[in-house]
């Protein structure tokens, strides 16, 4: 059986939703760490079945907004000397800034330079979409 090591002040980022791990790996750049980072894929888990898991031993900023967008399902630990010192639960975010372009090619956020898009979050039908806060466009991106 595979063994890795608990971290001793860190953060595991728990719950991903199968095969979604690379993602926010890739995503939070932790290939470029120069501290000790495990990306564990398709962990036995009793409540989804499989999941996958990333310990970080150290402790970083996590963009929530990103992880939000590639798996609302995800839990935070903070890990302090070996002890769960605090829990976050990840949700999808209410607002979006910068991070996808509009889809609408006439958009001033894809026309102008100096302006960032910005999404809202709208909830259409029982989907998550964005609308675009310059133009109102939908969109039902996730990272």
């Amino acid at each position: 059986m595979l063994k890795v090591e608990s971290i001793h002040y860190g953060i595991v980022i728990d719950h991903i939703t199968q095969g979604k791990g690379k993602k926010i790996f890739d995503k939070l750049n932790l290939g470029e760490a120069d501290f000790p980072v495990v990306l564990l894929r398709n962990v036995t888990s009793s409540k989804y079945g499989k999941k996958d898991i990333i310990k970080i031993e150290n402790c970083i900023d996590v963009d929530m907004t990103i992880l939000g967008l590639i798996d609302p399902n995800v839990t935070i630990n903070i890990v302090e000397n070996e002890t769960i010192t605090k829990k976050m639960k990840v949700e999808i975010p209410e607002e979006v800034h910068g991070l996808f372009k509009c889809k609408n090619p006439r958009c001033i956020s894809n026309a102008e330079d100096n302006i960032s898009p910005l999404f809202k979050l709208v909830k259409v039908n029982g989907t998550v979409e964005y609308s675009c806060e310059y133009c109102e466009e939908h969109t039902s991106y996730m990272l």
